[in-house]
């Protein structure tokens, strides 16, 4: 059974809500209230790998305390630009 896109949505959304620390619940449910919606298919599947990532390493990465994989570099780049209150050039 495939996952509907509005379904996938919806979960990577709770998924964003539910994490292991409260930073990461604020961090990414702001980031996934305002992009997931919109993202290509492709997106959303990196998106969904970078949530089975462990917080303390995405909260690494978001804080610049660890070096990004370069998977995610432009996830992270654009999380980390919400985060900090910074809107990314288009």
């Amino acid at each position: 059974m495939t996952e509907s896109r509005a379904d996938m949505v919806k979960r990577l959304r709770m998924r964003s809500m539910r994490r292991g620390i409260k930073e990461m619940d604020l961090i990414l449910s702001a980031y996934a209230d305002t992009h997931v919606a919109d993202m290509s298919d492709d997106d959303l599947a990196l998106y969904d790998q970078l949530l089975a990532e462990n917080d303390h390493d995405i909260y690494g990465w978001i804080g610049g305390q660890f070096p990004v994989p370069d998977l995610y570099v432009g996830l992270i780049e654009s999380i980390a630009a919400g985060a900090h209150g910074v809107t990314r050039p288009a």
